[in-house]
C-alpha cells in the first residue's frame, strides 16, 4: 500500500491506513518533521516472507522545502533479546542539498505498443544522498592472455541509500502512481537546491 499526498493531516491519515502500528509510526514521523510544511509523502507498507515468518515493515518518505525525510519500522518476533514480539523505527532527516541522486526505474509491459501516460507495471525509487554505498570489485586484468601479474582491482561504487519497489501486482496502481508522484517531488526539489 502506498499513499502520497502534500498535508501533513494527509500525512497522518495515510500513516493510519496503513494499519502498521500508526500511533508509533506517526509518532517517530511527526518528531522528525517537527513544524515545517510537508510538501509531499509517500506511505509504503510492505509484507515480506521469510522462512517460517511473515514480516512487515512500512517505510514513510516525506519532502519539506529543505529537507527528505525517512523512516522506516519493522517489526521482530521475540527472540534472545526479548521476551515478546517488538518493532523497531529509525528516522533519517536529509537536508535537500545533499541528495545526489533520484533514479526511477520504470518496467512496462510490451513496450513497442507504449502509449504517454500508460502506468508502468513495476517502478523502482532508488535515492542516494551518501550515507550508504555498493562497493563492487573484481579483479583487473590487461589484454595479453598470458600476463600473471597482479594488476589490482577495478569497479564500481553506486549510492544506494534507498530503494523501494512498488508493482501494480503486489500494491495496486494507485500506489504506482503515486510512487512516480512522490519521486517527481523530489526530483523537482532537489534540482532546485541546484
Amino acid at each position: 500500500m502506498a499513499k502520497t499526498g502534500t498535508t501533513t493531516q494527509g500525512l497522518r491519515t495515510a500513516i493510519e491506513r496503513s494499519g502498521y502500528y500508526p500511533t508509533l509510526v506517526a509518532e517517530a514521523v511527526e518528531a522528525a518533521v517537527g513544524r515545517e510544511p510537508v510538501s509531499s509523502y509517500l506511505v509504503h507498507q510492505e509484507t515480506t516472507f521469510d522462512a517460517n515468518e511473515v514480516r512487515r515493515h512500512v517505510t514513510v518518505l516525506v519532502l519539506t522545502g529543505s529537507r527528505f525525510i525517512v523512516s522506516h519500522t519493522d517489526e521482530q518476533a521475540a527472540d534472545d533479546t526479548s521476551p515478546s514480539p517488538y518493532a523497531t523505527t529509525s528516522t533519517e532527516s536529509v537536508k535537500l542539498g545533499r541528495i545526489s541522486s533520484v533514479v526511477v526505474s520504470r518496467v512496462v509491459a510490451n513496450p513497442e505498443s507504449y502509449t504517454p501516460g500508460t502506468l508502468p507495471r513495476e517502478v523502482v525509487l532508488t535515492i542516494g544522498w551518501g550515507a550508504v554505498a555498493r562497493l563492487d570489485l573484481e579483479p583487473a586484468a590487461c589484454s595479453d592472455p598470458n600476463c600473471e601479474a597482479d594488476h589490482g582491482y577495478t569497479g564500481s561504487s553506486t549510492a544506494d541509500d534507498l530503494s523501494l519497489r512498488v508493482s501494480e501486482a503486489g500494491d495496486g496502481p494507485e500506489a504506482v502512481r503515486q510512487t512516480l508522484a512522490f519521486a517527481q517531488a523530489l526530483s523537482e526539489a532537489t534540482a532546485a537546491t541546484d
